[in-house]
C-alpha cells in the first residue's frame, strides 16, 4: 500500500497526520484565549449600530436661569473646571435650553463634557457610558486595546488561526470508509466521544467561514501588506486599473468580514429582513471559533492534562 493509499484509507497511521495533529493541538491551545476573545466580541459587534442607538440618550435640557453664556464664557467655565486642559470646540445646539458639549484636551487625553449654558456648571460626560463601552469593545476587537502594536498582534493571531483551520481540516479526514461520520453527531457514545464528534462536525461545516474570518482579520490588521502582495500578483496597469481581480478579492475580504448587506452585488439593501437575517447569520457563525476553542480545550484536558494529573 502506497503512502497516498494509506492517507486515503487510514490517515491516522501516517506520520503527516500525526504531525499535523500536534501542530493543530498546540497552536489551538496557544491562541485559544485570543480566538475566544475576538470571536465573542466580533459576534456582539455585528450589532454595534443597534447598540449605539440604544445607548444614545436624549439631549440634556436645563432650566433657563438668566442670560445665556457666550462661547467665550463657556470656554472659561470649562478651563476653570479642568485646569491644564485646552478647549478644542464648543458644540452648537438649536435649542437654547440644551446642555452644551465642550471638548477639551491635555497631555492626559481628551474629555467631552456637558455644561449648563446659563450657569457654566459641569453636568457630566457628554458621551453616555453605553457608547463608551461599545467603543471600547470595538477597540478591543480591532487592536486588543493596544493601538498599532495590538493590531499587529491581532494580525499574528489571525495568521495562526489560518494555520489552525488548515491543519484542522487535515486532522478531520477520518478515511474514505468513515468520512461521513465526521459530518453528523451520534447518540449513546459517551460525553467525551460526543464532544469529539461535535468538534469535528462543527470544524467541517464552519471551516470556510472560520478561514474567511481569519484571512480577512489578517488583512484588516495590515492592509498595506496585502495590497503590496496584490500588486505583485497582478501589477497595476492602465488597462486593468478598474478591473483587477485582486482588488475585487480584497474588497470582498473586508466586506464579508463584517457581514453588511449594503454593498455592491447584494440584492437587498438597508434595514429589513435581509439585514436582520444577515446579521444573525454572521453573529452565529462568528461564535463558531469560540465553540471550537471550548470543545478543543475539553479534549485537550481529557487527553493531556487529566492523564498527567493521574500520574502525579
Amino acid at each position: 500500500m502506497t503512502y497516498w493509499q494509506r492517507w486515503i484509507r487510514r490517515p491516522q497511521t501516517t506520520w503527516l497526520r500525526k504531525a499535523t495533529f500536534q501542530i493543530h493541538l498546540w497552536s489551538g491551545i496557544g491562541i485559544g484565549l485570543y480566538v475566544l476573545l475576538v470571536s465573542l466580541t466580533g459576534s456582539i459587534l455585528v450589532y454595534r449600530n443597534e447598540l449605539y442607538r440604544v445607548a444614545t440618550r436624549d439631549p440634556v435640557i436645563v432650566a433657563e436661569s438668566g442670560p445665556r453664556l457666550t462661547d467665550e464664557q463657556l470656554k472659561g467655565a470649562a478651563t476653570r473646571a479642568y485646569p491644564g486642559y485646552t478647549v478644542l470646540s464648543v458644540g452648537q445646539v438649536r435649542n437654547p435650553d440644551q446642555a452644551v458639549d465642550i471638548a477639551l484636551r491635555s497631555h492626559a487625553g481628551l474629555k467631552n463634557r456637558l455644561f449648563n449654558p446659563y450657569t457654566g456648571a459641569d453636568l457630566g460626560d457628554s458621551v453616555p457610558l453605553g457608547i463608551r463601552l461599545v467603543s471600547k469593545l470595538l477597540e478591543l476587537h480591532d487592536d486588543l486595546l493596544g493601538g498599532r502594536t495590538g493590531r499587529k498582534i491581532n494580525g499574528i493571531g489571525a495568521v495562526l488561526l489560518v494555520v489552525v483551520s488548515l491543519t484542522g481540516i487535515v486532522v478531520w479526514w477520518p478515511g474514505i470508509q468513515t468520512w461521513r461520520r465526521g459530518l453528523t453527531l451520534h447518540r449513546n457514545v459517551g460525553w467525551q466521544r460526543f464532544n469529539w464528534d461535535l468538534h469535528k462536525m462543527m470544524g467541517f461545516w464552519t471551516f470556510g467561514v472560520i478561514l474567511l474570518f481569519a484571512i480577512s482579520g489578517a488583512y484588516l490588521s495590515d492592509p498595506e501588506r496585502f495590497q503590496d502582495l496584490a500588486d505583485r500578483i497582478e501589477p497595476l496597469t492602465d488597462a486593468n486599473s478598474r478591473s483587477r481581480i485582486v482588488d475585487q478579492v480584497i474588497y470582498w475580504l473586508a466586506y464579508l468580514h463584517f457581514g453588511r448587506i449594503n454593498g455592491i452585488g447584494i440584492p437587498c439593501k438597508g434595514p429589513g429582513v435581509c439585514d436582520s437575517a444577515t446579521k444573525l447569520t454572521w453573529a452565529v457563525f462568528g461564535l463558531a471559533p469560540a465553540a471550537m476553542v471550548v470543545t478543543g480545550a475539553i479534549m485537550w484536558w481529557n487527553r493531556v492534562v487529566r492523564k498527567k494529573l493521574k500520574r502525579v
